[in-house]
C-alpha cells in the first residue's frame, strides 16, 4: 500500500532524508492547487505568486488544459520520433502560426531548448555564415539565467550557477546587460553566431532594460549577420502584458525559445523556433529527445495556448500589472523596508532595502505565507511576484493588503 502524506512536517523529513539538496523550499508542503490558489496538506489556502516561476500563466489545474490532458492521455502518451503521430504536426503548425515561425522543434525543459538554440546557432554560423570550424562565438549577458547544463551554466555570471562544476566550454562572450555599445563591440567579431538575451532577467531579479535596448540589439544583429536568440521561457505566453516580452519593442527574434507556460504547467513542454534558414541546418540523427514532442505534450500545448488567447490573459496582465506596480509604489514612501518596485505586466519584484546576503527578504516571504500568500526571494534581497494571470482585480488587491500587511509587521 502507498503511505500517504499526514502533515508537512512528514513530508519536509522525507525530502530532507531521500532527496536532494539542491533547493532550499520555503517550509510549505502542497496538496492540491486551483486558479490563483494552493492548499497545503493541512488545507490552508494560499495565493500563489510564483506561478512556478510563471509555468502555470493559466492557473492551476485549469479544466481545459486537464481535458485536454486526461482525453490524449487515454489514446496514446508517447511514440519517440521513430514514427510519426497524429498530434505533432498539427501542435507544429499551430505553434508556427501563433508566433510566426516557419520550423518548430519540440523538447521539454526549457534548459533543453536554450541547447537546442546553442546548437542551431553554432551549425548555423558554419554552414551559412562560413565561420571556420569550432570557432563559433554566442554572446550572453551577464546575470542570465537560461538553465544550470554544464554548457548553459558556461556562459553564467552567477557563482552559485558555476562554482564547483567547471571546467567550462568555450564558444561564449559575456557582455553587460542592457548596454548597447557593448553589445555593438562585441557583434562586430565575425565569429560570432548568435546573440543570447532575455528581454526581461527574470531569475536575476527581474530586471528590465531600457526601453530601445532590444530593438538595437535586433539592428545590431541585421547589421552583422549574427542570429538574435531570444529566451523567453519566463517571460513569454502573456506574463509581460503581450504574448512575449519582446512585442513590447515590435522585435523579432531568429531564434525563439519558449517553455514553461507553453504547456500551463501540467508537464514539461519546450520549443525552439525559427525559420526554415535557421531551423534546417540540422540534419537527422544530429538532434532529439525521446519524449520531445510526444503526442501528450502536443495535445496539451494546443489547448494552453488556446486558453491564454480564449481568456485575453495578456490583457489582464498589462492592465493588472499597472494597478500592482502604482500600488506598490505608493506604498514605498510608508515603509523603509521596500527600495523599489520593477517589472512589466505580472512578472514585478519589490527590492528588500537590504544587503543580498541579509535573510529580510526570506523572513519577509515566511510572513505572506503567514498570511496566505506564497511568494520566494532570489538573489537574497529581492522578491519576486508573479501571480497566474488568472487573477482579477479584486484578488489582487487583497495580495496587496498581504504584502503591505506583512511589511509593516517588518
Amino acid at each position: 500500500m502507498t503511505e500517504v502524506i499526514q502533515s508537512s512536517a512528514q513530508a519536509i523529513k522525507l525530502e530532507e532524508q531521500y532527496g536532494a539538496h539542491n533547493y532550499h523550499p520555503l517550509p510549505v508542503v502542497l496538496s492540491k492547487g486551483e486558479g490563483v490558489y494552493l492548499w497545503d496538506v493541512e488545507g490552508k489556502r494560499y495565493y500563489d505568486f510564483l506561478s512556478a516561476y510563471s509555468a502555470v500563466n493559466q492557473g492551476h489545474c485549469h479544466p481545459r488544459i486537464i481535458r485536454a490532458l486526461t482525453e490524449q492521455a487515454k489514446e496514446l502518451t508517447l511514440t519517440s520520433r521513430a514514427f510519426y503521430n497524429d498530434k505533432l504536426g498539427l501542435a507544429e503548425k499551430y505553434v508556427c502560426e501563433t508566433f510566426g515561425y516557419q520550423k518548430a522543434l519540440f523538447m521539454n525543459s526549457g534548459a533543453e531548448a536554450n541547447e537546442t538554440a546553442i546548437k542551431l546557432a553554432r551549425k548555423w554560423g558554419y554552414v551559412k555564415k562560413n565561420i571556420p570550424d569550432n570557432q563559433a562565438v554566442i554572446v550572453a549577458v551577464t546575470k542570465n539565467f537560461h538553465g544550470r547544463t554544464t554548457t548553459i551554466i558556461s556562459a553564467s555570471t552567477d557563482p552559485s550557477s558555476r562554482k564547483g562544476f567547471g571546467p567550462f566550454m568555450p564558444g561564449f562572450e559575456i557582455v553587460p546587460y542592457d548596454d548597447v555599445a557593448a553589445l555593438e563591440k562585441a557583434l562586430a567579431n565575425p565569429h560570432v553566431c548568435g546573440l543570447w538575451i532575455e528581454p526581461i532577467q527574470g531569475e536575476a531579479g527581474v530586471y528590465v532594460p531600457q526601453a530601445g535596448y532590444l530593438k538595437q540589439a535586433e539592428k545590431l544583429c541585421r547589421q552583422h549577420n549574427v542570429l538574435l536568440l531570444m529566451d523567453e521561457i519566463q517571460t513569454g505566453i502573456a506574463r509581460t502584458g503581450k504574448m512575449l516580452a519582446s512585442d513590447h519593442e515590435d522585435v523579432r527574434a531568429d531564434i525563439l525559445i519558449l517553455g514553461k507556460a507553453l504547456s500551463g504547467g501540467v508537464l514539461p513542454i519546450s520549443v525552439a523556433l525559427a525559420d526554415d534558414e535557421v531551423m534546417l541546418v540540422i540534419k537527422p540523427g544530429e538532434h532529439g529527445s525521446t519524449f520531445g514532442g510526444n503526442p501528450l505534450a502536443a495535445a496539451v500545448v494546443m489547448e494552453a495556448l488556446h486558453v491564454v488567447k480564449d481568456e485575453r490573459l495578456a490583457d489582464n496582465a498589462e492592465r493588472l500589472g499597472r494597478i500592482f506596480r502604482e500600488r506598490m509604489n505608493a506604498f514605498i514612501p510608508k515603509t523603509k523596508w521596500i527600495k523599489l518596485v520593477r517589472g512589466k505586466g505580472l512578472l514585478n519584484a519589490i527590492v528588500i532595502n537590504d544587503t543580498p546576503d541579509s535573510e529580510t527578504a526570506w523572513n519577509l516571504c515566511l510572513t505572506f505565507a503567514q498570511h496566505g500568500l506564497l511568494a520566494k526571494p532570489t538573489h537574497g534581497n529581492i522578491i519576486r511576484l508573479a501571480p497566474p494571470l488568472v487573477i482579477n482585480e479584486e484578488q489582487l488587491h487583497e495580495c496587496c493588503d498581504i504584502i503591505e500587511r506583512s511589511v509593516r509587521e517588518l
